[in-house]
């Protein structure tokens, strides 16, 4: 691409966050936006804001985000000169990007070639090594024979990675300890590559324990221009999967900061790198030495913590670069400012291996004086067919230490309802003395939670606050006689003014709340009591006295199935205690459906992507019977009894509602 080129309707081939900040940075530029959307997304926020929006097909990726020609075609319909990919689905796609440039439009982005060749781990390593750029000690060779690979690291030694050329996102990657485990490592490694990228080639790279991930942010123009905005650390990772983001990134020394640097643009300029791109690397503290890892030849999800830090645009300026505008900025002109942390809010339940969480959003209650990045709000369903990251949460301060402080902050005021996020956890890696003083690194999650990682609850006086929230809800002052909590109540025991019980879903014994506004007491099941003056309830705001301190607290009171729900703002975080009030208890009925123990089904809706077992094949209780895929993850599931498979109700390629029956089993006679 050469010259001014002239657009004025801006295409999203995305959905989601990502979609709503392109749509900011396309106003910004007074650009109009399209969305494309499934029928899964239709009601979703992104779509909603776009200044036009076509529907290109089903849920399923390959129906919608991933289908090239109803994208085209939906930017033909709409008159888009310009498509931007954001991140995920096709922006890495060098095939989609020469076919938006075929078909008359501007691809925001670079050139399909550098795609294609940053695409290939093992020709992007060839160019890092070209460039000056140190790499990991490995094999990257064309042949792709057992005997060669085996050969190969045998060579290498161990600990090693087996890792996909293609793709990303962990997919495709194994770490071998011991080199008997080398076969099956590669097999599998490959198996995967295939599945998820179409593409089987491995290569082999030395492990580096301990390591941290650092990357450097780079921006290029049309005229030859490239330059650095600083680094960034992503060492806080699952399963290869980034948690937490920051910028600068702390703790390292400068000079290997500056050489970091230096490669990032020494590679961009090698390829004629356009539009923003992410050079990645693995630091090894022990060492003082850093290693190229791959390049990102897009926008990045962390993009966020780089604009906190420098005041660039960067999706701002990938739209003018893609308009043929020189960069404005010499490198000299690039300055930094503060720290910046993301935190990646994913419906997800780390308790339970980051299982994914479904369902609709029935409270979207974000803080307040920071930057969130949202693809959701209150109403907005959360499917399986997409990534499980809803949102980013963005803090800056002066210094690391502050900017810890304002994240931890933000996510106690931070309350939702109807779908289990990652929030509590993300809080309890902030809060972590590995990560404040720097220790953690790209693997550190055992080390950090070596007993895993549970749920926080209410302790007791928090307890007695969230059923103070809910007595108060439920009999606000000033009601009337009719509406309020008196003596006649089926709730409250006889001739005691204002009284109530309320039940935890997990516990028979009551908690019993008696008194008035003035003074409210609760009792707790072991004894227990709490006692609060001119206790009130008022704009998800519960206040009063406790001991003549007074107090307030967040703390928003949903309806949730059969029971109520109260999300509190407490010292250890925003907690959720679940409620019943007498009424509720005598409504209550048992659930529907098959849940036997001796009945394996699915924990939430997904396709099955294997099935390992069949009729009559004997196995012992945890086995893996099937294997799940939903949001981009495969969960394995286990036996929960040793027996004998006696039906199977699913196949391969199927996708299945939650709590669906997946295998029956006759379960192993106990003597």
């Amino acid at each position: 691409m050469a010259g001014e080129m002239s657009f004025t309707r801006v295409l999203i081939a995305n959905r989601g966050e990502i979609a709503r900040r392109i749509q900011r940075g396309c106003r910004k530029l007074r650009l109009e936006s399209v969305a494309v959307f499934s029928d899964a997304d239709r009601d979703a926020p992104f779509v909603a804001e776009a200044d036009h929006a076509v529907c290109i097909g089903g849920a399923a990726p390959s129906d919608s985000y991933l289908n090239v020609e109803a994208i085209l075609e939906a930017a033909r319909a709409t008159g888009a000169g310009a498509v931007h990919p954001g991140y995920g689905f096709l922006s890495e796609n060098a095939g989609f990007a020469a076919a938006v440039e075929a078909a008359g439009l501007v691809f925001i982005g670079p050139e399909p070639d550098a795609i294609a060749r940053m695409g290939s781990k093992i020709e992007a390593k060839a160019a890092a090594e070209a460039a000056g750029v140190p790499v990991l000690p490995g094999y990257r060779g064309e042949d792709q024979s057992d005997a060669r690979l085996l050969q190969e690291a045998e060579a290498l030694g161990t600990p090693f990675l087996v890792k996909a050329s293609a793709g990303g996102g962990g997919r495709g990657m194994r770490l071998v300890s011991d080199l008997g485990d080398a076969p099956e490592a590669i097999a599998s490694a490959r198996a995967e590559a295939q599945s998820a990228f179409g593409d089987p080639a491995v290569f082999l790279e030395r492990y580096a324990p301990r390591a941290r991930h650092v990357e450097v942010q780079v921006l290029g123009d049309t005229h030859g221009t490239v330059l650095h905005l600083g680094d960034r650390d992503c060492s806080l990772q699952r399963n290869h999967q980034k948690l937490i983001e920051e910028a600068p990134a702390a703790d390292l020394p400068e000079a290997v900061r500056d050489r970091m640097r230096a490669a990032a643009v020494r590679l961009a300029q090698a390829i004629g790198y356009r539009s923003a791109g992410t050079v990645e690397y693995l630091y090894d503290p022990g060492r003082g030495e850093y290693y190229f890892l791959e390049m990102n030849t897009r926008l990045q999800v962390e993009h966020p913590v780089t604009e906190a830090i420098t005041g660039i645009d960067l999706v701002e300026w990938q739209l003018r670069i893609a308009r043929g505008e020189p960069l404005t900025l010499a490198q000299t002109d690039v300055r930094f400012d503060g720290h910046a942390i993301e935190v990646r809010i994913a419906a997800e339940n780390p308790a339970e291996n980051f299982r994914p969480e479904t369902g609709r959003i029935t409270l979207w209650a974000p803080p307040a004086g920071v930057r969130l990045d949202s693809g959701v709000a209150a109403g907005s369903v959360v499917g399986h067919h997409y990534d499980s990251m809803l949102a980013k949460l963005i803090v800056h301060a002066p210094d690391r230490a502050g900017a810890i402080r304002r994240a931890v902050a933000a996510i106690d005021t931070f309350a939702v309802g109807g779908v289990g996020l990652n929030l509590s956890y993300q809080r309890a890696l902030l809060t972590h003395a590995d990560f404040q003083a720097l220790r953690h690194h790209t693997s550190g999650l055992p080390e950090m939670f070596p007993d895993g990682w549970t749920q926080p609850t209410p302790d007791t006086r928090d307890t007695g606050l969230a059923v103070m929230a809910l007595h108060l809800h439920l009999a606000p002052a000033g009601t009337s006689p009719w509406e309020s909590l008196g003596a006649w109540r089926l709730t409250a025991p006889a001739g005691r003014r204002g009284a109530a019980s309320y039940w935890t879903t997990s516990l028979d014994d009551p908690i019993r709340i008696s008194g008035t506004p003035e003074t409210l007491v609760a009792v707790l099941p072991d004894g227990q009591s709490l006692t609060t003056k001119t206790a009130a309830m008022a704009a998800d705001r519960l206040s009063g006295r406790v001991d003549g301190v007074p107090f307030t607290r967040i703390a928003h009171v949903e309806r949730a199935g059969d029971h109520w729900r109260v999300h509190l703002q407490t010292p250890a975080g925003m907690t959720l205690t679940d409620l019943r009030t007498l009424e509720d208890r005598h409504l209550a009925r048992a659930s529907v459906g098959a849940s036997g123990a001796d009945l394996l089904t699915a924990p939430m809706p997904g396709a099955v992507a294997e099935v390992r077992v069949a009729p009559g094949d004997t196995v012992a209780a945890g086995d893996t019977l099937v294997v799940l895929e939903a949001m981009k993850l495969l969960q394995s599931l286990p036996a929960p009894v040793a027996g004998v498979v006696a039906e199977i109700y699913c196949a391969p390629g199927d996708t299945v509602a939650g709590h669906a029956p997946l295998v029956k089993l006759d379960p192993e006679e106990q003597t």
